[in-house]
């Protein structure tokens, strides 16, 4: 038996309304995951295509991608179409006051490479940049609001970097679809009407943005509201017009820095962080999980590493025979899960500041660790502990703490030359640090640093330093099956990114289910011990049997928004988008 399908809800609405504003496509759909949800809602259909896909968290987001395809571009011209499109029609998960990492598939030469556009911390920055006056962390949204939590942002150069080295298209021509959009307007989706009216009492702090996101009166937008953004307009032709330099000096970087400086929860960067930010090319992270090579992203992202050792610790049990309706599946799941999670808050951070063990992936190390499942209970929370893993030179850690944010948003773009581009870019929280500049909001990425640097006299891997990146959890992923590529996903979510992009490759490669069915699963989510069940979804009739392995059990909504693609065989290309948001996957 599998799972059957999720309830979905108020994000079927916004996808359907943002479809009328699109033209006729050529798609080609079928196999649909369920012909109907239990309570009525549609559930998305796989689409298939012969040369070229789009698969993103809003439908005006795609079709611009799908148009650049079109029109002679590639996946690296798409890829900045889309995300600056995405930063005008969905606000609140990312924009050009954000940052990114890019997975990327070569279609000519074979070879998988990383690009990291995550933002760093300013030169100013101290360890204590979240500590109160008595030395104690700040809440969360005391830290995020305002310009402390604002990193100097990174996706704008990442594009540039991308594009100078395998663009196809002018610059300035990959900007004009969001420009057109910006200024002709585009209706609130019923999701970015909601996210608004949740956040009010931070989002309309700021005059600009409450002034951009709620009526004269106060109140969000109404979805179907047709909204305008000059502003962006301007600023996006001023980035076609002089590149990336356009935005990291000049006239939009001090308008980015008065408005750091002048919040009233003022941060420390400057004109120079801006001057200075590099984005970085690095090298993939790969693994083997049964017969398949999943690669990703490496440090600042966390991704690859703990998804490598929950995946790594899984390949010693057959998940095939068991299924996904066993709970036992489940308890390796979840337990896997908290023991790379214990070795992701012990070890990982960005590299460039601190030394990792090498071995966290090393096939023996991740043998011992899986000896811990060979049980018919869950594991204790005392017996969920950091393994040892290999060290070139070992160095005393502690555990950090960390928050769990979901302002993010995960796009893939195949072309008709084999390029693949898994990209997932982040404001951090929803709608970042609020603070509204130029028509774009500005990130607040330095939350995820954890806010104690030490602990017992001994520096915590991913506390605050200068110019350094904030660890990350934002997972694209590439997989090859025999050197070709096979599958491309990611998803937003938080830290919940990991288990959700390590659960739906265990259904794609486990248990064979198409990418419109592996995204559309049933999330079971459990990182320290207590076990969360994707509410309003066949995953909770697993509730009984969870709590006889031992688990504490409770239901959540798991508000992922997996968007991904399979290459099959014979080169058709699927997509699969997430019910849970608007996404869509278009091609041809």
């Amino acid at each position: 038996m599998r799972l059957p399908g999720l309830r979905f809800g108020a994000a079927v609405f916004g996808l359907l309304f943002a479809l009328v504003a699109l033209p006729a496509l050529a798609l080609q759909a079928s196999d649909t995951v369920a012909p109907e949800i239990a309570t009525g809602f549609l559930a998305k259909d796989i689409v298939r295509a012969n040369h070229r896909m789009v698969v993103a968290a809003e439908p005006l987001a795609a079709e611009a991608g799908l148009r650049i395809l079109r029109e002679g571009g590639n996946a690296a011209d798409a890829m900045i179409t889309v995300q600056t499109v995405l930063g005008l029609v969905e606000p609140q998960s990312s924009g050009i006051g954000g940052g990114a990492f890019l997975v990327w598939y070569d279609g000519h030469t074979g070879k998988i490479t990383t690009f990291d556009g995550r933002e760093t911390a300013p030169a100013r920055a101290t360890s204590s940049l979240f500590l109160d006056a008595n030395g104690k962390p700040l809440k969360f949204f005391d830290a995020v609001v305002g310009g402390r939590s604002v990193g100097t942002p990174g996706v704008l150069r990442m594009m540039e970097r991308v594009h100078e080295r395998y663009g196809s298209k002018d610059w300035d021509e990959l900007f004009q679809p969001a420009i057109e959009l910006a200024e002709k307007g585009f209706p609130v989706s019923q999701r970015l009407h909601k996210e608004i009216a949740a956040d009010k009492g931070r989002l309309d702090r700021q005059p600009a943005a409450r002034a951009y996101f709620y009526d004269k009166a106060g109140n969000a937008l109404p979805a179907g509201t047709i909204l305008k953004n000059p502003a962006y307009a301007r600023t996006l032709r001023q980035i076609a017009r002089g590149g990336a330099d356009a935005f990291y000096v000049g006239d939009i970087a001090n308008d980015i820095v008065d408005a750091v400086h002048n919040a009233k929860n003022p941060g420390l960067l400057s004109l120079d962080d801006l001057a200075d930010y590099s984005a970085k090319e690095r090298s993939p992270v790969c693994f083997p999980y049964r017969s398949y090579k999943v690669c990703g992203m490496g440090p600042p992202s966390s991704g690859a590493l703990t998804i490598g050792e929950i995946l790594g610790m899984l390949s010693n049990f057959d998940l095939s025979a068991r299924g996904p309706d066993n709970p036992d599946t489940w308890r390796l799941f979840g337990d896997a899960t908290r023991l790379a999670f214990a070795d992701r808050d012990r070890y990982m951070a960005d590299t460039d500041f601190v030394k990792m063990p090498q071995g966290l992936l090393n096939p023996g190390y991740l043998n011992d660790r899986a000896t811990l499942l060979l049980r018919s209970k869950a594991l204790t929370d005392a017996e969920v502990k950091p393994g040892n893993p290999p060290w070139e030179k070992a160095e005393t850690r502690v555990d950090g703490d960390s928050f769990s944010a979901h302002g993010t948003s995960h796009f893939v773009i195949v072309d008709d030359q084999g390029n693949i581009a898994s990209m997932t870019t982040t404001v951090e929280n929803a709608f970042g640090s609020r603070q509204m500049v130029d028509g774009f909001l500005l990130n607040n990425q330095l939350t995820d640093f954890s806010f104690l640097p030490d602990k017992d006299g001994h520096a915590v891997a991913n506390r605050v330093e200068p110019g350094k990146r904030p660890r990350s959890s934002m997972s694209p992923t590439i997989v090859l099956k025999d050197g070709k590529p096979a599958f491309a996903i990611g998803s937003p979510g938080g830290s919940n990114i990991i288990p959700y992009v390590a659960e739906t490759l265990m259904a794609l490669i486990d248990w064979k289910m198409n990418i419109q069915e592996a995204v559309s699963f049933p999330h079971f989510v459990n990182r320290y011990g207590p076990y969360d069940l994707e509410k309003d979804s066949s995953a909770m009739a697993m509730r009984k049997g969870l709590e006889a392995l031992g688990y504490t059990v409770d239901f959540k909504d798991e508000n992922s928004g997996l968007n991904g693609v399979a290459i099959t065989a014979g080169g058709t290309i699927e997509g699969g988008a997430d019910p849970r948001r608007n996404g869509v996957a278009l091609g041809d």
